[in-house]
């Protein structure tokens, strides 16, 4: 009797242990899924947004922190940057327990599953191409795998750079005492941006982002810029622009016919200048000098023309070679680069076409030069025969004579007739003689020596239009 009373003890506490470790597990299981309750009421419904007074919408201030702008793509017309946003607005329906703060602290920052309990506002990039939340390593990956033509060789790479990831979501809610709630969130976003050429290498570009409430319209939710804005990081550095500052902020209400109404907008402006230095030291620079190098063939005489020809050759080659592997942005217009280029190969072209007319100028002379003293000389001797038969006929004649009228003429006078042509009026398109000086000047040599002036000259005009009238443009 005594040990079946011992059993049944035994029993009845083991049983109560169990019961206690029951009641322990079923109400740490009801404090985890009623976590949210400790700051929403029990008739709060997230689908509606917050009170406020009749008729004006809910404010949400909006702040940016750029991290980086990088990958500015001339050809797909986007950019991309790395940032912390921030929102905030005010929740009076919260019931906030004052032992959920620490001490000192008028905050306290929630995980993001209980977020998911809240209202929530929608806004999203207007423009942007690809966005989303969490490290820069993810959205490289992302990035990457819209390249078709780069999915091959990258998918291991997108493999790795996953690793470097987190293991948590990079958002933080912040409750305040007052009932505002801060949301914050690392994002990136690739922004597409309409980008003009005309004025490439100098061309600014001004790329906005417009970021819009989704599906409430501004009569229920209105978004404004915070006091801080949007703020770069100090030690942003962009590789071939100039981030120009202040930004300018706008805040407008947009009608969208998608959407059937007007939506409330904001928008910054990213101002990206074009560094020049890149330019002058790769194109600018080194086309001046290709120029100026065409010009040494106007003092290379005739008697150096494989030199001559190469020379110019080599240059228009260079020119070619240089502009055709220039990062030039493929548009269809013409563009302040392509002027340059034109005017550089133009000159160097005219300088080619000048080689090609001395040179048929001098055959000319050569020509002319060798066939008329034959000429002088079979006329002198037809005059000597006529007269040798005049006397042999007993009829008196004057030897014929030959008396100079200019440096450039000669007249052959026989019988007192009528002055020939001398050879040198033959030769008057292609050489003459100075008549102050006497010496005779050959036409293909006074045009290489012209051509020594005119064609810097020229080149230096083209220089000095150009580049006042590109900066003023561009400021």
């Amino acid at each position: 009797m005594l040990g079946k009373l011992k059993r049944n003890a035994f029993i009845s506490v083991g049983l109560g242990f169990i019961l206690i470790w029951l009641s322990e597990a079923t109400e740490t299981q009801v404090n985890y899924t009623a976590k949210p309750r400790v700051v929403l009421p029990p008739n709060y419904v997230k689908e509606i947004r917050p009170p406020s007074k009749k008729g004006s919408p809910v404010i949400v201030d909006f702040s940016i922190f750029v991290v980086d702008i990088n990958s500015i793509n001339v050809e797909d017309m986007d950019f991309r940057v790395d940032m912390f946003i921030h929102q905030c607005w005010h929740e009076p329906r919260l019931e906030i327990p004052d032992d959920i703060f620490e001490e000192g602290d008028d905050y306290v920052t929630l995980l993001p599953e209980v977020f998911e309990n809240f209202w929530q506002p929608d806004p999203y990039f207007l423009n942007s191409k690809i966005a989303g939340y969490g490290s820069p390593y993810v959205a490289s990956t992302s990035m990457l795998r819209n390249k078709g033509e780069r999915d091959s060789k990258n998918f291991h790479l997108n493999k790795d750079l996953k690793i470097a990831t987190l293991t948590h979501k990079f958002t933080s809610v912040t409750l305040y005492k007052n009932k505002t709630v801060r949301y914050a969130a690392r994002m990136h976003a690739i922004i597409a941006c309409q980008m003009e050429f005309q004025l490439y290498p100098m061309d600014i570009q001004v790329c906005p982002i417009h970021i819009e409430s989704f599906s409430s319209n501004n009569q229920k939710v209105k978004l404004r810029w915070s006091d801080s804005g949007v703020t770069l990081n100090p030690e942003l550095k962009l590789l071939q622009y100039n981030l120009g500052q202040p930004l300018q902020l706008e805040e407008s209400d947009g009608y969208m016919p998608e959407k059937v109404g007007n939506f409330s907008r904001l928008t910054v402006f990213f101002r990206f200048e074009r560094q020049i230095g890149h330019h002058l030291i790769q194109t600018f620079a080194p086309s001046s000098l290709v120029v100026m190098l065409s010009w040494f063939s106007f003092w290379l005489g005739l008697d150096a023309i494989p030199g001559r020809v190469t020379l110019l050759v080599t240059c228009m080659l260079t020119l070619v070679t240089m502009f055709t592997g220039a990062d030039i942005p493929p548009v269809a217009y013409v563009k302040a680069l392509d002027l340059w280029m034109a005017g550089c190969m133009l000159s160097v072209f005219a300088a080619l076409a000048e080689f090609v007319v001395v040179k048929v100028l001098d055959v000319q002379y050569q020509y002319q030069v060798n066939r008329i003293p034959k000429r002088i000389s079979n006329m002198e001797k037809g005059q000597c025969a006529t007269v040798a038969s005049w006397e042999g006929g007993a009829v008196r004649s004057r030897k014929a004579t030959q008396t100079p009228t200019t440096p450039g003429q000669t007249s052959l006078q026989g019988n007192g007739g009528p002055p020939k042509p001398a050879r040198r009026q033959s030769l008057l398109s292609v050489a003459w003689t100075d008549t102050d000086t006497g010496v005779e000047k050959i036409m293909w040599r006074e045009i290489d020596k012209v051509s020594r002036a005119v064609f810097p000259i020229l080149f230096f005009v083209f220089v000095l239009l150009y580049w006042p009238i590109l900066l003023m443009k561009s400021s």
